[in-house]
């Protein structure tokens, strides 16, 4: 079983390392952020992918989908501190196969990765009465007209940490007339009016947290 582990806390990443090895699961490689994950992904190869949500730049769950869009075949496991039905829910829509809590022992780490390893989809038993609600009870949250691009996701979340347009247009190479039109896009179709709103819908739907 090859593993990549995505995590943006190497005392986190070195603890995952350390229980998978000790578990005889070889760990082919570690990621920081999203995008890191992404092109990591399609070199290395693994098997499985443990996920983390709030990552900067680029959050798990966007990850998880880019990933996936690129590397069919590799399956993902998200491990966050957050049992949140939002988080939750947005994971398994991007495509992972399980979701765990960091909280979880190291022995459920083991069992989720060998059940996603063989196909299966993984909960933790912490979670799993809140995805079945999640699937029989509607959803409140912000009514949007259009869904936001990948770009626009992108250029969401590092609005939400804090990020300049000059900055943001640096990352992304592209000029800043056009990371304003991002925004006002963005803020058009989540009905929105300022960064501070902005700021607590992207947290509420998982693209960055308050870390």
């Amino acid at each position: 079983m090859r593993v990549l582990i995505a995590d943006d806390h190497k005392m986190m990443r070195d603890g995952l390392r350390a229980v998978l090895e000790k578990a005889g699961i070889f760990v082919c490689g570690e990621a920081a952020e999203g995008f890191e994950v992404v092109e990591l992904a399609q070199s290395l190869q693994p098997q499985i992918v443990v996920m983390d949500i709030s990552m900067p730049r680029l959050n798990g769950i966007d990850a998880t989908r880019q990933l996936l869009a690129k590397c069919a075949d590799v399956r993902v496991l998200a491990l966050s501190m957050n049992s949140d039905r939002r988080y939750v829910t947005a994971m398994f829509k991007a495509g992972a196969v399980g979701y765990l809590l960091k909280n979880s022992a190291a022995d459920e780490l083991i069992q989720a990765l060998h059940a996603v390893a063989d196909g299966l989809t993984y909960v933790s038993p912490a979670i799993a009465a809140t995805v079945v609600v999640d699937w029989m009870a509607p959803q409140t949250a912000i009514s949007v007209d259009k869904p936001l691009s990948a770009r626009e996701r992108e250029v969401l979340q590092l609005l939400a940490e804090g990020n300049s347009s000059k900055d943001i247009a640096k990352r992304l190479g592209v000029a800043v007339p056009t990371i304003e039109t991002h925004r006002r896009q963005i803020m058009g179709k989540l009905k929105l009016h300022s960064v501070a709103e902005l700021t607590k819908f992207a947290i509420r739907e998982g693209l960055t947290s308050l870390d």
